[in-house]
């Protein structure tokens, strides 16, 4: 196993988990700005406010990207243990 197989190997789990997170941080942090935007605008300044929000629009992102998500993380998962014989010998 040389050193930039394991740099490699590495790179592509970054990317992967990047991927894989960035659908349900950008909705965390689009329905966070729209509520702090409304908070501001109308000076209600409850801290728990965009809580249920944020739960939902996450859940919700969570079942349209899913599917998706789930055939990503099984090809990177399924690429990952054929290339075992590579690496090892």
């Amino acid at each position: 196993m040389t050193p930039e197989l394991v740099m490699n190997i590495g790179r592509q789990a970054i990317e992967m988990t990047l991927m894989l997170s960035a659908p349900l941080l950008l909705a965390a942090l689009v329905i966070g700005l729209v509520i702090s935007i409304f908070q501001a605008a109308t000076q209600i300044n409850e801290q728990t406010l965009s809580f249920i929000p944020k739960l939902v629009g996450t859940f919700m992102v969570l079942i349209l990207a899913g599917p998706w998500m789930l055939q990503m993380i099984v090809e990177y998962i399924r690429r990952l243990l054929e290339s075992i014989p590579q690496v090892v010998g």
